[in-house]
C-alpha cells in the first residue's frame, strides 16, 4: 500500500464519501429508530462499518476479476449509480430503497445498508481508481468519526442544524456529488477508450 499522503486527495474522497453515506441526511431515520426503543451502539456501527469498507476496498478488486472486470469498468459502472444517487438527493426522488430487514438497528439498517451499502462500495472501488488507497483509507476512517458523533449526539446535531440545515446539506453536497460523478465517468470512459485503440 502507498503512503503518498496527500490534504487534496483526503479532503476530496472525504466528501465525496460524506455524501455518499449521508449520515446528516439519516437523522430522521435514527430518530425514528430510537423512538421504536431501538438500541443503537454508535461505537460498534462505526467500528463494524470501516472494517467491511476498508475489507472491501482490498478484496473488491479481485472480486471484479473473478467476472473479468476491470476497476476503471466499475468506476464508469459506479459514477452512474453516484449520478444517481445526486439526483435523488438534489431533486428528492426516491430511487434506492430500503427494503432489508430492520431487525437489529446497529447492524441493520445503520451499518447495512445505511452507511456500509451498495453505494459506498461502489464509490469506493471509484474512488480507488483515482486516488491512493492510503488517503482513501484516512477520508474513510475521518467519515467512521463523523457518522459516530452523529449517532452518538443525534439529538443534539438536528437541534443544532435544524430540520432546515439538515435539507440544505443534502442538496448542498447532492450537487458536489453529481459533479463529482461526471468527472468520475470522464476520465475512467477515456481510460476505457484508450484500451480499445
Amino acid at each position: 500500500m502507498s503512503l503518498n499522503i496527500s490534504l487534496i486527495e483526503i479532503l476530496s474522497a472525504f466528501i465525496v464519501l460524506f455524501a455518499v453515506i449521508d449520515i446528516l441526511g439519516a437523522i430522521p431515520i435514527i430518530i425514528s429508530l430510537k423512538e421504536q426503543k431501538k438500541t443503537v451502539e454508535s461505537g460498534k456501527a462505526a467500528i463494524i462499518s470501516f472494517i467491511i469498507l476498508v475489507a472491501f476496498l482490498f478484496i473488491g478488486k479481485s472480486l471484479l476479476g473473478l467476472f473479468s472486470v476491470d476497476i476503471s469498468s466499475f468506476a464508469v459502472a459506479g459514477a452512474i449509480v453516484l449520478f444517481m444517487l445526486a439526483v435523488e438527493m438534489i431533486f428528492g426522488i426516491e430511487i434506492f430503497k430500503n427494503d432489508g430487514p430492520t431487525d437489529s438497528a446497529t447492524i441493520i439498517p445503520l451499518v447495512f445498508p445505511l452507511i456500509a451499502g451498495a453505494a459506498s462500495f461502489t464509490t469506493l472501488l471509484s474512488l480507488r481508481a483515482e486516488y491512493e488507497i492510503s488517503n482513501i483509507i484516512i477520508a474513510l476512517g475521518l467519515n467512521m468519526v463523523c457518522v459516530y458523533f452523529v449517532l452518538r449526539y443525534v439529538d443534539k446535531v438536528q437541534k443544532l442544524i435544524g430540520r432546515a440545515g439538515v435539507y440544505i446539506m443534502r442538496k448542498f453536497f447532492g450537487i458536489i456529488l453529481l459533479a463529482i460523478s461526471v468527472r468520475l465517468f470522464t476520465a475512467n470512459l477515456n481510460a476505457l477508450l484508450d484500451t480499445l485503440k
